[in-house]
C-alpha cells in the first residue's frame, strides 16, 4: 500500500459534483478620473481639422473584492470625448458583477457584453467593459501571487520599447532631436515619430532629421494616424523606404482594410494598424486580410484582456507581430507572453497616476515581480477623480 502526502483542503474534499464556485464578487467601485497633459498634443488629425489637439485624458477605473477578501484594479481611457459616456454605461452594466465568481472571467465578459448589446458590440460598449475585464485578471494574478505574464505564461521577462510621445506634429523638429537623444540616454530601444503634414515634404524632411540623428540600424517607426489616402499612402510609402523604417503605422483610414493589405503587399516597409479597432471581430478582418505585419491591438479598446487574448492566438497563428497601443502599465504583461518578439509603446504620461514605476534597461521594458499588474493608484490620481459609485457591499 502506497501512503500520499498530498494535502487536500477539507473545503474541496467536501465539494460534491458541481460545486465548483470558489469565491463571489461582492464589491465593485467605478471611477472617472481625468489626467491633465503638461501641454496641449497635436497629431495629423488636429492638422486636417478633424480633432481639436489633445489636453486631457479620461479614465475609468474599476476596483473589484470578493468574498473572501481578494482584490483587483483595472482601467479603460478615453481621449478628447466619451470619457463620460464610458463611465455611465460602466456603471449600468457593474451590478452585473455581483454573486459572480470572479474565476469565471470568460462569462462575466459576455454578460457584460451582452448587458449592453443593444448599443452595439463593439465601440463604448466594449470600452467601458474593459476596466472589469483587466481588474478581473488583475485580481487572478494577485491571488496566484504571480505578475500577470507569468500567470498567462511568459515568453520573455522583457519586452523591446519604443517611444512615441516626444515625436508629436506638434513638437518642432529641433525639440523632437532633443527628444529622440534624451529618449536613447534613458534606454528606450526605439523611436516613434508622427507623420500626415498636409504637405509631405515636411514629413520627408523630418524622418530624414531623425534617421540621420540616430544613425542606421536603430528602430525607427512613423505614424500617419489614418490621414493619407490610398495614393498618397502609396507614394509616400515609396519615398519613405530608404530610411530603413521598422513598420508605417495607420497609413490609412482604420476600417481600410484592403487598402492596408494592398500597402502590406506591395510595400518593403512592415505596416502595423488596429489601435482603434474596438472589438475582437475588428481584429480578426484585419488578420484574415493579410492587412499588416504588425497588429496594434489596445486592451482597454477592445474590451479588456479576454479579447486581447484571442487576437494575440490569431495573430501568433498568422505570423503576425504584436505591438500593442498605449497603456503600457497593463500591455507589458501581455507582450511578455506573446511567442514572437514584440514591440511595447512607451508613454510617461500615466506615471503620476501609479505608487510604482516600470523599469527601462537597454531598450527593453522589465517585467515587474509584483503580483497582479502590479500598480496601484497614486494620491494624485485620487485628487483627479470626479466622480466615485459602488454597488454591493463595502469592503
Amino acid at each position: 500500500m502506497i501512503e500520499s502526502n498530498l494535502y487536500i483542503d477539507p473545503k474541496i474534499a467536501s465539494m460534491q459534483a458541481g460545486e465548483a464556485t470558489t469565491d463571489a464578487i461582492e464589491w465593485v467601485k467605478v471611477s472617472l478620473t481625468i489626467l491633465p497633459l503638461a501641454a496641449p498634443i497635436s497629431d495629423a488629425k488636429v492638422l486636417t481639422g478633424r480633432q481639436k489637439p489633445l489636453t486631457e485624458i479620461a479614465f475609468i477605473f474599476a476596483e473589484i473584492r470578493t468574498r473572501e477578501g481578494h482584490e483587483g484594479i483595472g482601467f479603460g481611457y478615453s481621449k478628447r470625448a466619451g470619457g463620460p459616456g464610458m463611465y455611465a454605461h460602466a456603471k449600468e452594466i457593474a451590478p452585473v458583477l455581483l454573486g459572480e465568481d470572479p474565476n469565471d472571467i470568460a462569462k462575466i465578459f459576455n454578460k457584460l457584453l451582452w448587458a449592453g448589446a443593444s448599443m452595439g458590440r463593439s465601440g463604448m460598449t466594449t470600452q467601458a467593459i474593459a476596466p472589469f475585464d483587466i481588474a478581473l485578471w488583475d485580481l487572478k494574478a494577485k491571488r496566484a501571487r504571480l505578475p500577470l505574464a507569468k500567470l498567462l505564461g511568459a515568453h520573455r521577462d522583457s519586452v523591446q520599447c519604443y517611444n512615441t510621445s516626444g515625436g508629436y506634429l506638434s513638437t518642432p523638429l529641433e525639440h523632437v532631436l532633443e527628444n529622440v537623444d534624451s529618449s536613447r540616454e534613458n534606454g528606450i530601444g526605439g523611436i516613434k515619430i508622427k507623420v500626415g503634414q498636409p504637405d509631405t515634404g515636411i514629413d520627408f524632411k523630418r524622418v530624414k532629421a531623425v534617421r540621420e540623428r540616430l544613425g542606421e540600424g536603430f528602430p525607427l517607426m512613423v505614424d500617419a494616424n489614418q490621414q493619407w489616402d490610398r495614393i498618397t499612402a502609396q507614394r509616400f510609402g515609396r519615398s519613405l523606404e530608404q530610411f530603413d523604417l521598422t513598420w508605417i503605422e495607420e497609413p490609412l483610414d482604420a476600417y481600410d482594410i484592403e487598402g492596408h493589405a494592398a500597402l502590406a503587399a506591395s510595400l518593403d516597409t512592415a505596416i502595423a494598424t488596429g489601435e482603434m479597432l474596438t472589438s475582437f471581430g475588428e481584429h480578426a478582418q484585419l488578420l484574415n486580410n493579410k492587412s499588416c505585419d504588425f497588429i496594434q491591438p489596445d486592451a482597454p479598446r477592445v474590451g479588456g484582456i479576454t479579447p486581447f487574448l484571442q487576437i494575440m492566438q490569431q495573430a501568433s497563428f498568422q505570423g503576425v507581430n504584436l505591438a500593442p497601443h498605449f497603456a503600457m502599465e497593463i500591455h507589458l504583461h501581455l507582450a511578455a507572453a506573446f511567442p514572437q518578439e514584440p514591440w511595447l509603446e512607451h508613454f510617461e504620461w500615466l506615471e503620476p497616476m501609479f505608487n510604482e514605476r516600470l523599469v527601462l534597461k537597454n531598450g527593453r521594458m522589465q517585467v515587474p515581480n509584483r503580483p497582479g499588474l502590479g500598480f496601484t493608484l497614486s494620491e494624485q490620481a485620487l485628487a483627479w477623480t470626479v466622480a466615485t459609485e459602488e454597488f454591493g457591499k463595502r469592503p
